[in-house]
């Protein structure tokens, strides 16, 4: 499995033989422009965490052109299905074995709305396993005791974890987050997009480093292995 960083929240998971785009946020991101082409994002799913703009502003012209299945709470996925789309809706705690591998949606404490108003219902994260592989990927969150229960119940290859302070948990919190899930190995996102969410990336990798813990910082397109 691997795991391509499109820029704040957006990522590109590909395995053998399918392709997961979670929460798509490119062409309003800056940073991203002239990294991360909409035309070449072909995936078979998308994964919403929550109904903020800044994970799902692309999602349905990509959903549209590529005919993949949006992947979010009941409300989300209703919310789409009203525009034609084929989705799969879940809600926390439910599982479902995907032809990629077996999909769990997590809690997640933050707010989730359209732009439009409209409601998203709770937030939440998403537990990949596939290929032998586990992936959590927390969503827009703060730290939560629920966390623990992902260490109780998984062995996670790798946790992405929000990392950018202000409207998620910050760097300690992170730390304390990748010991409730039970990984030494995280990726840091949903930072240095805007000003409220900028890091000292230096300051960050050394506070993880000293807890026993790698924090990955890939650039806008670099991959890494599950």
């Amino acid at each position: 499995m691997r795991l391509t960083f499109l820029g704040h929240a957006s990522l590109l998971i590909t395995t053998a033989d399918h392709s997961l785009l979670v929460d798509p946020f490119i062409s309003g991101n800056d940073k991203a422009s002239g990294l991360v082409k909409l035309d070449d994002l072909d995936p078979d799913y998308i994964l919403l965490t929550h109904a903020h703009q800044d994970h799902t502003l692309d999602a349905e012209s990509i959903a549209k052109r590529s005919n993949a299945t949006i992947v979010s709470n009941y409300e989300i996925a209703m919310y789409y299905q009203q525009k034609g789309l084929n989705i799969h809706p879940m809600n926390h705690g439910g599982n479902w074995k995907f032809d990629f591998g077996n999909l769990k949606y997590t809690p997640a404490i933050h707010t989730s709305s359209f732009p439009d108003g409209t409601y998203g219902g709770q937030p939440g994260g998403f537990l990949i396993s596939t290929e032998n592989k586990q992936l959590y990927i927390a969503g827009d969150t703060s730290l939560t005791m629920d966390m623990k229960l992902i260490g109780m119940s998984s062995k996670l290859d790798l946790a992405v974890l929000p990392i950018g302070d202000n409207f998620t948990m910050g760097i300690d919190d992170a730390i304390l987050a990748a010991e409730f899930v039970g990984s030494n190995r995280i990726m840091g996102y949903h930072y240095d997009t805007f000003g409220y969410i900028e890091i000292d990336h230096k300051e960050a990798v050394e506070k993880f480093r000293v807890s026993g813990k790698e924090l990955l910082l890939p650039s806008i397109g670099e991959s890494i292995e599950v």
